[in-house]
């Protein structure tokens, strides 16, 4: 399982809306591999070096989309980042469309949630929502 802050992952499916406006819409996250999927409110999950949630809206020029990466899968501060991704992503890089709809009612509905866990299988993506223990309040 990924785990991510519930504020971080508002904050990216804030930001590719508000890039989308601004620049004309979502980009496709398949590469025109599945016209018209992916190309509407959320954010991607991105296996890459290390496994992150990234925004999707269309950039300006030289502008860069809004990062967050799993706590157990950011190259930066996790050296088992590898072998975290191999396990529960796979060695390939790779790229999951989860469309905001799906999300943003159930982080509505559960307000004292802090964090986001995504699973993802070879056939399936799951989600849970939770507090996590090291976080006070509520």
């Amino acid at each position: 399982m990924f785990t991510f802050e519930i504020s971080q992952v508002r904050e990216a499916i804030a930001r590719g809306e508000a890039d989308a406006t601004a620049n004309g819409g979502f980009r496709d996250p398949y590469c025109g591999g599945r016209p018209g999927e992916g190309e509407k409110p959320g954010f991607w999950v991105v296996g890459d070096e290390g496994v992150y949630v990234m925004s999707n809206g269309k950039l300006a020029d030289g502008e860069m989309p809004f990062v967050i990466y799993a706590v157990e899968c950011d190259p930066k501060t996790n050296p088992d980042w590898w072998d975290q991704k191999c396990r529960h992503f796979g060695g390939d890089d790779g790229v999951e469309f989860i469309n905001a709809d799906l999300l943003l009612l159930d982080f509505d509905q559960n307000p004292k949630a802090t964090h986001l866990g995504i699973e993802l299988s070879e056939n399936t993506i799951s989600f849970s929502l939770f507090k996590h223990p090291n976080r006070l309040g509520g």
